[in-house]
């Protein structure tokens, strides 16, 4: 269902935007919650090569992909039948949400710092398109702390990544970083700083 249109081109769609370089647990919890609110959400991976990303577009795609079948499961025995597409765009965020029919754009805001900068942009996007709204779901007290940035910055000076990511992406991260996957499977008391 993740790779083909699975749906007809009915009810509400939503677009759930993001580089995911790499994917988090918190990427994740915004993914499980924004799915309830609509039929059916794409979840946009951002080619932003401007950000230098740690993965290429095909990579964070199948990331993406490969976390998302759990949520999907879970939803339908929840009795939420809506689906998850993944995808990847290049071009304006507006113009990739007309062009998939979508009537909303979901951000996760983790802190009050992210929140001017989400303003603005959907302050902006309103302009570009007034019919597409835009729709903010605070990040789960429990992720507030995360971000890509920082998984990359942890694995990268060799740090356990597991608390913040699933352990297939935490094996893909130690991985790029020539590190044993197994590191990333660390328990807390060998975390960042108690080393």
């Amino acid at each position: 269902m993740t790779e083909e249109r699975a749906v007809t081109r009915g009810g509400r769609i939503g677009i759930y935007p993001g580089t995911f370089d790499p994917i988090t647990n918190g990427h994740m919890d915004i993914i499980r919650r924004a799915s309830k609110t609509v039929d059916h959400l794409v979840v946009a991976v951002a080619q932003n090569a401007g950000k230098s990303p740690l993965f290429s577009i095909a990579e964070r795609v199948e990331m993406v992909r490969d976390e998302i079948g759990d949520i999907q499961a879970r939803n339908h025995n929840d009795g939420f039948n809506g689906t998850i597409e993944v995808k990847s765009f290049g071009t304006l965020l507006m113009h990739f949400a007309e062009s998939e029919g979508a009537s909303v754009i979901i951000r996760g805001l983790r802190a009050v710092s992210d929140f001017e900068y989400e303003f603005q942009m959907a302050g902006m996007n309103a302009r570009l398109n007034p019919r597409i709204e835009t729709m903010f779901l605070m990040a789960s007290d429990r992720h507030q702390f995360i971000s890509s940035r920082f998984v990359k910055e942890i694995g990268r000076l060799g740090g356990a990544i597991s608390e913040f990511v699933s352990s297939r992406v935490a094996a893909r991260v130690m991985h790029r970083f020539d590190r044993d996957p197994s590191l990333a499977e660390q328990t807390k008391q060998t975390g960042p700083g108690k080393e």
